[in-house]
């Protein structure tokens, strides 16, 4: 019983882990669909936990927070789009910019503000979003099997943990069942058939960023508001870039995005519970080297096991309307 125990609070850390992970990479699934490549996930993914937590702390409300994260990282997401859509720039260069701009500029208006090496203040409870309890999770907790799996697993979860499973299928029924999704799925193939036919490839792809930007905003704000009671230096620690490498591994679909999301949650929970602890004829291992054990799967995992992943043929390609 205690090794399902552990193995039912595995998972309940896998969900965890796994949602920032889930909403940047459905957030790069609406850019990438749209035919442009988002390095800046990760630097979307700060700016929101940065705005969030910094008007959750001065406004003493989460609703705000969240509101201002998704603000932010919506207003990061055009600046890319400005560049790479309105000017044609380099997408990669233009995504990488937008991480460095994060990086720096998150650590120094903390630092401005708050005089507290660029971290926000600690979050209260009203700042931040609570746990759900489910009805009936506390009556079944002691009963074997369904009880933990309902009452941990199940139970106790921000609204942001199920907000962010809920958003995989209304993604896959935007994408395949709606008009939008069927001409944003066009303009990631080829554009000038959209154009042909009178529809407006930039305004399209502009609406693809603006999914990106809410999407992004609402990771960093669960990571600042629901993971951590406040913003730190770093805070998203590559997240916006295993996001992507599970985009390739899923191969740009919702619902493989999120298994491949929760794979990628569960070797990091894994290492977690796996520092200090020894291992089978290998004995302990450092912590570094249990830290580093997701990223180094994410690398094996994307060389050896994806197979061929075919993006959309017009990413990174800027448009050229025809004349």
């Amino acid at each position: 019983m205690d090794v399902f125990i552990a193995a039912v609070q595995t998972l309940d850390s896998t969900v965890r882990l796994s949602v920032p992970l889930l909403l940047a990479c459905l957030a790069g699934l609406y850019s990438e669909r749209a035919g442009i490549f988002d390095i800046g996930l990760e630097g979307k993914m700060l700016v929101g936990a940065f705005a969030g937590a910094t008007a959750a702390a001065v406004f003493h409300s989460a609703l705000i927070g969240i509101g201002m994260a998704i603000l932010v990282s919506t207003a990061f997401a055009m600046i890319h789009g400005f560049a790479s859509i309105t000017h044609r720039g380099n997408q990669i260069v233009s995504g990488v910019a937008i991480n460095f701009i994060a990086a720096g500029s998150t650590v120094i208006l903390g630092q401005a503000w708050f005089h507290q090496g660029g971290r926000t203040p600690a979050l209260s409870a009203a700042e931040r979003f609570p746990s759900i309890v489910l009805p009936g999770a506390a009556a079944v907790r002691d009963v074997p099997i369904l009880g933990p799996i309902y009452s941990t697993l199940i139970s106790g979860h921000s609204v942001l943990v199920y907000l962010a499973f809920l958003t995989v299928p209304f993604t896959w029924w935007v994408l395949y069942r709606t008009r939008f999704g069927l001409r944003l799925r066009a303009v990631g193939e080829n554009p000038a058939a959209v154009d042909t036919a009178g529809i407006s490839v930039a305004w399209l792809r502009y609406r693809a960023l603006m999914c990106t930007g809410v999407l992004t905003g609402v990771a960093g704000a669960y990571l600042s508001m629901v993971q951590n009671g406040g913003f730190v230096k770093d805070m998203t620690a590559g997240k916006g870039y295993i996001a992507l490498a599970a985009l390739i591994f899923a191969k740009w679909k919702p619902v493989n995005a999120m298994f491949a999301c929760l794979l990628f949650g569960f070797l990091e929970a894994l290492s977690i519970r796996l520092q200090g602890t020894p291992l089978p004829i290998i004995g302990r291992v450092s912590a570094q080297v249990m830290q580093a054990l997701p990223y180094v799967l994410t690398v094996v995992l994307l060389a050896g096991f994806i197979g061929k992943a075919i993006p959309p043929k017009a990413g990174g390609v800027p448009y050229v309307k025809e004349r």
